[in-house]
């Protein structure tokens, strides 16, 4: 995969915003294409109305909403609910944009650091953070409802030097 940084040119169309409630259906439609047991549009509904912990954002191009990804923002701590791109538009270093983006977010909102489970089985996942920092911190046993599997903690100190995080 190539470094999202390193490719500016590629990336310049590419814009972050707030995430609205219009946005929703397409949302769960990258949602369904990226995740086994993919959130609702009433989960997300909820999360944008109800929950003050939570901040979502899109990442569009000129074709319209390309990812988007969440975080719940608590004391000090961002614990990363969803991070996902269109099927279409994956391998091109959108997530870890889409990534770096949320930890610099969190860093400007005062979170000192960043959790997020991921599939024990998900090794191309756990690489991609590890790149940014994140340092395996446990497992929460059956995590996942629709098979039963293990989900590796991880963490980042965002005040840590991050090699090639754009602030």
């Amino acid at each position: 995969m190539n470094d999202p940084m390193s490719n500016a040119n590629e990336h310049s169309t590419i814009k972050f915003r707030k995430m609205r409630l219009a946005d929703i259906q397409a949302i769960v439609s990258i949602e369904q294409e990226a995740f086994t047991t993919p959130w609702t549009a009433e989960a997300f509904t909820n999360e944008l109305t109800n929950n003050h912990f939570a901040r979502y954002m899109v990442m569009e191009d000129p074709s319209g909403i390309i990812g988007y990804g969440g975080m719940w923002t608590i004391i000090d701590e961002a614990h990363v609910t969803n991070v996902a791109v269109r099927h279409d538009c994956r391998g091109k270093g959108l997530g870890e944009l889409l990534l770096r983006r949320l930890m610099v977010d969190a860093e400007e909102a005062g979170m000192q650091r960043m959790t997020l489970e991921v599939r024990v089985s998900n090794e191309r996942a756990q690489r991609l953070y590890g790149r940014l920092g994140f340092e395996p911190a446990g497992v929460r046993p059956g995590y996942y409802s629709d098979n039963n599997e293990d989900a590796l903690i991880m963490w980042v100190e965002l005040s840590a030097p991050r090699t090639g995080v754009q602030r």
